[in-house]
């Protein structure tokens, strides 16, 4: 049987609740076809949240690794299709550190990109009717760097991963102006990007590109 570990990172810039953690919470030992799904928790610090989703890489052995965090501004579930090897905070982290145009590791290559289905990933959350499209920009806060550091772990280990964000919950919009999406949605997004990626094992060769 197939492990799954999702992590979700914990609330950040003076927020209260984060939909990465609360989708992780109900997704703990859920059951998949041909597999499961383990947890974990991520500090919104800078070296402690890779520290912490090495830790669960370790413990769990999983086949793949599902990073999630949440993209305010974005009313789709966003698999990333690349992470830079930039650290340049607008904010600090939770651990008060704002790095500016500095790399994640020095000796990195400039880019990873995801061993994720990406493509199959989106076409199968649009089929149930859960907006999906992928992402080409995981920003370069924390997201980006657990992104590119945890690619640049399992770089020589037979282990997929990608980055996944996602919408804002409804309470966290308290202007009324910002796109959200019920945790209900989110856990079964959720679900189902792991279950996409157990079922391909090859990414489908279908257009998700951009102009600008």
């Amino acid at each position: 049987m197939k492990k799954v570990l999702i992590t979700g990172f914990e609330p950040f810039g003076g927020a209260t609740i984060n939909p990465a953690l609360e989708a992780v919470k109900r997704l703990a030992n859920a059951e998949l076809n041909g597999g499961e799904i383990v947890t974990c928790e991520v500090p919104v610090t800078r070296y402690e949240s890779l520290d912490a989703i090495i830790a669960a890489i370790e413990t769990h052995k999983p086949d793949f690794v599902i990073t999630v965090g949440q993209a305010a501004g974005r009313a789709g579930i966003t698999p990333e299709r690349v992470a830079i090897n930039v650290d340049d905070f607008r904010i600090p982290d939770n651990g008060g550190n704002q790095p500016i145009d500095e790399p994640v590791y020095v000796d990195g290559p400039d880019a990873y990109f995801s061993t994720l289905p990406i493509k199959a990933i989106t076409k199968t959350l649009q089929e149930q009717g859960i907006p999906c499209q992928v992402s080409n920009s995981a920003g370069t806060f924390v997201c980006n760097h657990v992104f590119y550091g945890i690619q640049h772990y399992l770089r020589d280990k037979q282990v997929g991963h990608g980055f996944v964000h996602i919408p804002l919950l409804p309470e966290q919009d308290t202007s009324g102006n910002q796109a959200t999406m019920s945790l209900d949605v989110i856990v079964e997004g959720l679900r189902l990007v792991a279950q996409a990626t157990l079922d391909n094992q090859q990414d489908m060769v279908i257009g998700a590109g951009q102009i600008c």
